[in-house]
């Protein structure tokens, strides 16, 4: 099963109370331990995976194209326009620092050949 997207997260706090400013969040209801007591001087109890936690030997790369998948679902992808004017962007910056680096590569060149090696 698929996490909550984000516009679902965000639902879901927007319903919950706000907590107070500069105190800590709210706490939910305590969970019993499964050794029955309250935590104390007994045992510590190990904790039992769920249902969905237990490894199933070979289901690995099966289980993660499968979460993969969901991720990718809950991408926001740029628009078309976004993809255009980002990659023109780049392309100007590419072509600016190229004449930058060429116009300075030819000063040092006349520099070395014509001042230092005379």
């Amino acid at each position: 099963m698929a996490r909550q997207t984000r516009q679902q997260r965000r639902d879901r706090r927007a319903q919950q109370q706000p907590a107070l400013a500069g105190g800590p969040p709210p706490r939910g209801p305590a969970r019993p331990t499964s050794n029955g007591g309250s935590g104390g001087d007994s045992e510590p109890s190990r904790r039992q995976p769920r249902s969905d936690e237990r490894h199933v030997p070979g289901s690995g790369p099966i289980h993660f194209i499968g979460e993969a998948w969901a991720e990718l679902k809950k991408v926001e992808w740029p628009s078309q326009k976004a993809v255009v004017s980002g990659t023109a962007v780049v392309l100007i910056a590419c072509l600016i620092v190229g004449i930058y680096l060429y116009l300075n590569d030819t000063v040092w060149k006349y520099v070395v050949q014509h001042l230092l090696l005379r």
